[in-house]
């Protein structure tokens, strides 16, 4: 066994029984390379995070000249500093006015822990709802309001006063009541299998929470930055959260989160008391400058412009007969088959063909594709012809 590979096993905290441990050497564009120099083309994106693919030449640039200017100086929120200040006020350039003031944080759990406080210091109350099947982070808070049991039970007690609704079913709307802080849904469902809402599901959710005055918190970490075909997937939806919370994809591929709503909400974290949100790295600024180089290109190169594009040739190269389904909108797509066994020979078939794919939290029949918003047209096809011929070996 190389050291390498030995020395990971051995002393880096893993996360399942059995990690791929592909050895990364390097990565550029749309692939990674391994230290045996293997390409592997990446329909993954560090999941949905690296939206300009691996070591954009904006984003290594806008680094190194960050990195020269100055790192960590101060604690969030104290000094004005360049990357953080450009980076919120270009996002509220894109985003309505009542999501103009944004908190920057180091990840997207984060940014649902400072929602969730947000939210019940405006409303003062403590009821939180969430969906079934959703996923919001793992940290205590933000696994309070994940919808799957088996995931949370061996770290309860959780936090009081949660509960669930199913999603895209405006039945359960009535459990939203007057003792409701808020309702915080994922715009499209992540780990369940990329389920979009249906039947204006988040424009009847919204009317319930300002009929019983609770707010609703809307989960773009894994929509967000383009990946649906609009900068954010809630502009798709005719609807406008009161807080929306963002992650993974806006840092071009360095570590970052952030939660956005009005002035007026977002001054009641500075006061009774003081520091109502605190962290010490939220807005650093060689990840502010990273992620502020992420929206300049994908504005400046119309990348957004062409998801939709890029989704229809996915679609069209995909229709295998093993797929039964694709599931999710835009470079966000769960490619559906019939038993998880076929999901898993895929996933690692692919691999050993030089294709990244991945699985989906809870929908464990499906594979998860959200490369790059920068692949390319042949990437697309190369990459799905190895899906198809991976396919073929599992049905012959």
């Amino acid at each position: 066994m190389k050291t390498l590979h030995r020395d990971f096993l051995t002393y880096q905290a893993k996360t399942t029984p059995y990690p791929l441990g592909i050895e990364i050497d390097h990565a550029k564009g749309s692939y990674v390379y391994d230290s045996s120099g293997k390409s592997y083309l990446d329909f993954v994106a560090g999941v949905s995070a690296c939206s300009l693919g691996h070591c954009h030449p904006n984003i290594v640039e806008a680094i190194k000249n960050q990195s020269e200017r100055y790192l960590h100086v101060m604690v969030y929120g104290e000094f004005a500093q360049e990357p953080a200040v450009n980076l919120a006020k270009e996002l509220a350039q894109e985003l309505p006015e009542s999501l103009g003031v944004t908190y920057l944080v180091n990840s997207g759990t984060e940014a649902i822990e400072g929602a969730l406080k947000l939210a019940k210091r405006v409303t003062g109350r403590g009821e939180l709802i969430s969906a079934n099947k959703a996923y919001h982070g793992s940290t205590h808070g933000a696994l309070s309001l994940l919808g799957a049991e088996e995931q949370k039970k061996a770290y309860r007690p959780l936090l009081p006063g949660v509960s669930f609704i199913e999603f895209n079913d405006e039945k359960d709307l009535k459990k939203i009541t007057s003792k409701t802080a808020a309702v915080l849904l994922e715009t499209i469902q992540g780990g369940a299998g990329f389920i979009l809402p249906e039947n204006n599901y988040l424009r009847q959710v919204k009317k319930r929470c300002e009929e019983v005055g609770a707010l609703l918190i809307l989960d773009e970490i894994q929509p967000g930055f383009g990946r649906t075909g609009s900068l954010f997937g809630f502009q798709q939806f005719d609807v406008v959260p009161d807080i929306l919370v963002m992650g993974k994809g806006m840092g071009g591929g360095l570590p970052i989160g952030a939660f956005s709503s009005s002035s007026d909400k977002m001054m009641q974290l500075t006061e009774n008391p003081k520091l109502g949100h605190i962290t010490t790295f939220g807005g650093n600024p060689l990840v502010a400058a990273s992620a502020l180089a992420t929206l300049r290109t994908l504005k400046s190169e119309k990348l957004i412009e062409q998801v939709k594009e890029k989704e229809n040739l996915f679609r069209s190269l995909l229709k295998h007969p093993a797929i039964k389904q694709i599931n999710g909108t835009g470079l966000m797509l769960a490619p559906l088959f019939e038993n998880e066994e076929i999901a898993n020979k895929v996933v690692l078939g692919c691999m050993e063909k030089g294709l990244i794919l991945f699985w989906l939290l809870w929908e464990k029949k499906a594979v998860r594709i959200s490369p790059p918003l920068t692949i390319s047209e042949e990437e697309i096809k190369k990459g799905c012809a190895i899906i198809n011929e991976v396919l073929e070996g599992i049905n012959s």
